[in-house]
């Protein structure tokens, strides 16, 4: 069920109420017409009676007319008309006029009672049910007119009774008639509020989606540039390197001479050959194609640490989930560098990598032992190779993420990235 429509019990009880409505008035007709027939010996006089009978086919006419006139009624009830007025005071002069005539017309007179709230607009309701009082109290005094000032108290004293008796009730229907216009527009205003949240919640995804899309866009820029650095920073100077110690060779005739350069030149070969072997290694997140992040760190560690014989470990605290592409490539990455710094400048002895699902996050924390740093100080090329920090914390920041250092001379570095655990696509 949805907020704002009506309950089953609710349906069936103004079903109920409409029913009565609808058709009350021809029962309460009918019960005044038999009990003016067995008291008929209260119209002596022959034009009363076709007087009633004339009024009690307009009544009939009358209902049958409003049956089918009358607005259909909505969730929010039906609202007073010009044309439900009217309808209401010919009901009531022909049923006084019956009362008048047959006190036990009173009955149909009732019917006011019923459907005033629907049929008469704002203060005119209470003087419609004033109306109605009159009538009833009259036949309940022993008929129209008041005939005495015993008969006068009589008919004072009932009218104020049932007037009062209905002014309360209509007091309080108007009561719970403000109090259900309230909820309603209470709840309107909550499913425009919960309208407005789903437009901001459908903007904000495709925000993200166009997030993603440009961090991946940024990210092969930032990778092509990283890549010009770390050819420029290694592989080309290994290439200088092996070019000098080889012209040394052609231009030397001393054989042990020239075997030491060769040795040299062979030497930076095969360290261009290893530069170049990760940064092949490193331009695509191959790990992350069969495995999520969790193993692929952890494969990457463990690979690293056989590598470098540094001892490292990894660890996974929280609840694991399968995490955008582009959030595992961007931990991965930073891990990546990470870890290649610690082996080239942090000369550590122990590394350990965490990986904590945080509820709407994700934390990536590397720490190691080594001889630190401090980050105001140093310059950034003189311990990243090139990529460093500033890469790692771009990286970070371009999903909506943020990057950490902690760090002092001969107290180790502690790396923490911290990004928004956004799940893979479904």
């Amino acid at each position: 069920m949805q907020t704002g429509e009506m309950t089953a019990a609710d349906r069936q009880i103004e079903q109920r109420w409409e029913q009565l409505r609808s058709w009350g008035p021809y029962g309460l007709l009918g019960v005044s017409v038999v009990l003016a027939v067995a008291t008929s010996e209260l119209m002596d006089d022959p034009t009363e009676r076709y007087v009633a009978g004339a009024l009690v086919a307009a009544a009939i006419a009358l209902q049958l007319w409003w049956h089918g006139t009358r607005p259909r009624r909505t969730d929010c009830g039906r609202a007073p008309s010009r044309t439900g007025t009217v309808y209401y005071i010919v009901r009531w002069v022909i049923a006084f006029v019956l009362t008048w005539i047959n006190p036990f017309f009173a009955f149909y007179a009732a019917t006011g009672y019923m459907d005033a709230d629907e049929l008469v607009p704002g203060r005119w309701r209470r003087l419609g049910l004033f109306a109605s009082a009159v009538t009833v109290a009259g036949a309940q005094s022993s008929g129209l007119p008041p005939t005495g000032p015993v008969h006068w108290i009589v008919f004072a004293a009932l009218l104020a009774a049932n007037s009062g008796l209905q002014m309360v009730v209509a007091h309080l229907t108007e009561q719970e008639e403000q109090r259900a216009h309230e909820r309603t527009e209470t709840i309107a205003e909550l499913e425009r509020a919960n309208t407005a949240l789903q437009q901001a919640l459908d903007e904000n995804a495709a925000l993200h989606t166009q997030l993603l899309v440009q961090a991946r866009e940024a990210g092969v820029a930032d990778e092509r540039r990283r890549l010009a650095a770390e050819i420029h920073d290694t592989i080309a100077q290994g290439l200088t390197g092996i070019i000098a110690q080889l012209q040394v060779v052609t231009n030397t005739p001393e054989p042990d001479r020239a075997r030491t350069h060769v040795a040299a030149a062979m030497a930076l070969a095969r360290d261009s050959l290893g530069e170049a072997r990760r940064s092949v290694h490193n331009l695509a997140p191959v790990a992350l194609e069969n495995d999520g992040l969790p193993e692929a760190l952890k494969n990457t560690v463990a690979e690293w640490s056989e590598r470098t014989g540094i001892r490292a470990e990894f660890t996974v605290t929280g609840t694991a989930e399968q995490l955008h592409d582009e959030v595992s490539a961007t931990l991965l990455r930073i891990a990546q560098e990470a870890l290649s710094n610690a082996a080239r400048h942090a000369h550590a002895t122990r590394v350990g990598v965490t990986l904590t699902f945080l509820g709407d996050d994700v934390i990536l924390d590397i720490r190691d032992d080594g001889r630190g740093f401090d980050p105001l100080t140093v310059p950034e090329r003189t311990h990243t190779g090139g990529f460093g920090l500033d890469g790692m914390r771009a990286r970070a920041e371009r999903i909506a993420g943020s990057f950490t250092v902690e760090s002092e001379p001969g107290q180790g570095t502690a790396l923490s990235a911290r990004v928004p655990l956004v799940r893979h696509d479904r």
